[in-house]
This record gives structure tokens, sequence and C-alpha cells, in this order.
């Protein structure tokens, strides 16, 4: 296990699925952690979850979509614990619809909350992480921002957006040893996939070599290992888990 021992965190869309155990990852690994979402009463659930294991966590209401809710849970976060050492940005939306019939309020609803959203967190741990010389940050993408899929144009442009978003900031932090990278899960069974239809995700499970979809677990072991002094020499990296579906 990679220590985080003495680390802050704070994770977005923290209060199910990837996010959820990502947190519990982290706390496990040593980290004081802040887990903030929209829903204040799951959010609430994994806090509860984290201090009964021993850890120190603070649940922080936000919604990604809404930049000052952004300010204020940031500045939540840096007045109980007085620094910010890892983001992950995990929190996402879908509206899904072929691209001819793409409403545009779901367009830019996916937009502002995939991309933009992640855009000002990272502003926001910036400021703290540029004075402290030191910070990790994880943007949580997609395989099909590197394959594509049919019905999600939103989505995938705004995950697509995400990992150049990820390539320029590692360019602009790195002097201040900041590294920013992504984790670009294939299909997760997690409450996002969970209402597909079985035929659908047979015909997912054959195009993945391991022939199983992957558990949150994996998709947060990656993003410890990011988030620790062991990748200190990985910056702007896509970092697939999605079980032998699209190899680079």
């Amino acid at each position: 296990m990679f220590s985080l021992k003495d680390r802050v965190a704070l994770i977005t869309g923290a209060s199910q699925g990837i996010g959820r155990a990502t947190s519990l990852a982290l706390a496990a690994a040593g980290a004081r952690v802040v887990v903030a979402a929209r829903n204040a009463e799951k959010l609430a659930g994994v806090a509860a979850e984290i201090v009964a294991a021993g850890g120190e966590s603070l649940a922080v209401p936000m919604d990604v979509a809404d930049a000052a809710q952004i300010k204020a849970g940031f500045r939540l976060a840096t007045e109980r614990f007085g620094r910010l050492d890892i983001l992950v940005n995990n929190a996402a939306i879908t509206r899904d619809a072929l691209a001819v019939r793409m409403k545009p309020d779901d367009w830019e609803a996916v937009l502002r909350t995939n991309l933009t959203g992640a855009h000002l967190c990272m502003q926001q741990a910036l400021a703290v992480m540029l004075r402290q010389r030191y910070g990790r940050i994880v943007n949580i993408t997609s395989v099909v921002a590197e394959t594509g899929n049919a019905g999600q144009a939103n989505y995938v442009a705004a995950k697509a957006g995400l990992i150049g978003l990820t390539r320029a900031m590692a360019i602009e932090v790195a002097s201040r040893h900041i590294t920013v990278n992504a984790v670009a899960p294939g299909f997760i069974v997690s409450p996002m996939t969970d209402p597909l239809p079985q035929p659908v995700k047979d015909e997912l499970l054959a195009r993945i070599p391991l022939g199983r979809m992957g558990n949150d677990a994996e998709v947060a072991a990656a993003i410890v290992f990011l988030a620790s002094d062991e990748a200190a020499y990985i910056t702007g990296h896509v970092l697939d888990v999605n079980g032998g579906m699209r190899m680079s």
C-alpha cells in the first residue's frame, strides 16, 4: 500500500461508485479525506465509513456545476485541514442522446459538470498547491474519450476535453512539483452502468479481453498510485483501467 500519511485529499462525486471507493482507498492509505458531492445524505455516509475505519473526513456538499459552491467547498476544506495535497476530479453526469437530437441544455449541462467543473476545481486546488510547491491532481476521464461512443457526443467531448486539460495543466505546473494525470476507466460496475440493458452489457463484455466489467476498487487503486510519492515522475499521463478494451 502506498502511504499518504499526513496528506489531505478532496474527491468530487464522492457519494457513490468510483468516488466513494476512491475516498475509502485514500483514507486507508492514510490521507485525511474531504468528500464532495451533491447528495448530502450519501456523502455523510461515506464520511462516516471513513471515520468508523479510523480515518479523518469532512463532508462538503458541492455541485461542481456551480462555481460559487466550488469556492465555498474548497474554502471549508482548507480551513479545516490547512492544506490540500490531492484533488480527484471524479464528478460527472450523463445526458445521452444521438447528436442530431441532442438538446442544447443537455450538451451544456454535461460540459459544465464534467469539464468546466473539473477546471474550476483545479483552479481552487492550485491556489493552495502552488504555494505548497506540491500537489497531485487526478482527473477521471473514460475509455469512450479515446474510442468514441454513439449517443454520448456530449459526454465523450467533455471527457476527451479533460484529457487535453490534464496535459496542458501538467505542463503549466510541473515546475512546482505538482503532477496532473488522468485515469480512464473502461466499463465499471457502478450506478452509471447499472441501468444498461443486459443485451448492451453482453455486447460490451464481448469487446473486453478480460471478459468482465471492472469494479470501483480497481479504479481507486490506480488513483491511489498516481496520488502517491511513488508516482512523482509521472505527469500528463492517461492511465487506462479497462480490461484491455483499448490498448495504447
